[in-house]
């Protein structure tokens, strides 16, 4: 069951490059981002590798760093699945993991974060993070 919104952030795209076309296109996509985790200002830095799978849909694996304007760190690796939607737009449904050796992040190392990212055309997303109960 879903719990309480942990966070909430705006990204932009900084980068794409494709990583093969044989077996299935791959993508690799980087991105940095502002917004709160914990009710905290944070900035991330993400990077994500997508798969175009037989149906259509895409498989996404990725990895991110954050820091608050204090310098706590907090790191995440998580996965999820990517529709296509109009326009050339992608919306992702996922789970992350956590880790993280600051005190206003110990929570988030016992906890699993379930996500909704939706990413337009032009490379700006906004992704928004439940924890899961």
């Amino acid at each position: 069951m879903l719990g309480e919104q942990i966070a909430e952030l705006t990204t932009t795209e900084t980068g794409r490059r494709v990583l093969a076309t044989v077996g299935g296109p791959a993508v690799e996509v980087s991105m940095t981002g502002t917004g709160q985790l914990l009710g905290v200002p944070v900035r991330e830095f993400v990077t994500y590798e997508s798969e175009l799978r037989p149906d259509g849909s895409l498989f996404g694996e990725g990895q991110g760093v954050g820091m608050t304007e204090k310098g706590e760190t907090y790191s995440w690796h998580g996965n999820g699945i990517g529709h296509f939607t109009e326009g050339g737009a992608v919306r992702w449904r996922g789970s992350i993991y956590f880790e993280s050796g600051a005190d206003t992040f110990q929570r988030l190392n016992d906890l699993v974060g379930v996500f909704e990212f939706e990413n337009d055309p032009t490379g700006t997303g906004r992704s928004v993070l439940y924890e899961w109960k």
